[in-house]
C-alpha cells in the first residue's frame, strides 16, 4: 500500500477556450488542482430538456487529490456557466510513483 495520498482525475467541459484557460488558471493557483489539460474543442451531442444538443466545448482534464476534491467542486459548481455542468470524478488506481507524488505535493495546501 502506498503513502501517497490517493488522486483522482476530474472531467469537465466549458463553453470556449477563455473561460476554460481562466478556470483552469485559477485552480492551479489555488492549489485545488496539481495539473489541468486544457483540450482542444471537441463536439458534444447530449439531451437537454427532451430536446437533442449539439454544442462545441472545451474539455478539461484536472489531477487533483481526494482530499482536495470537495473543495474543487465547490469551485466548479460557483464558477462554471451552465446550470448542470458535467463533473465527473475517477479515482486513480495506480499509476507512475514520482507522479502520484508530485500531484498529491502540488495540490497541497
Amino acid at each position: 500500500m502506498s503513502s501517497t495520498p490517493a488522486l483522482r482525475v476530474v472531467l469537465t467541459t466549458l463553453p470556449n477556450a477563455e473561460i476554460a484557460g481562466r478556470l483552469a488558471r485559477e485552480m492551479v493557483e489555488l492549489k485545488l488542482a496539481a495539473c489541468v489539460n486544457v483540450l482542444s474543442p471537441c463536439l458534444s451531442v447530449y439531451r437537454w430538456r427532451d430536446a437533442v444538443q449539439e454544442d462545441g466545448e472545451i474539455p478539461l482534464i484536472i489531477k487533483t487529490t481526494v482530499d482536495r476534491y470537495p473543495a474543487l467542486e465547490t469551485f466548479l459548481r460557483d464558477r462554471h456557466p451552465y446550470q448542470v455542468p458535467e463533473i465527473l470524478a475517477i479515482d486513480v488506481a495506480d499509476g507512475l510513483p514520482d507522479y502520484l507524488s508530485w500531484a498529491a505535493e502540488a495540490a497541497q495546501v
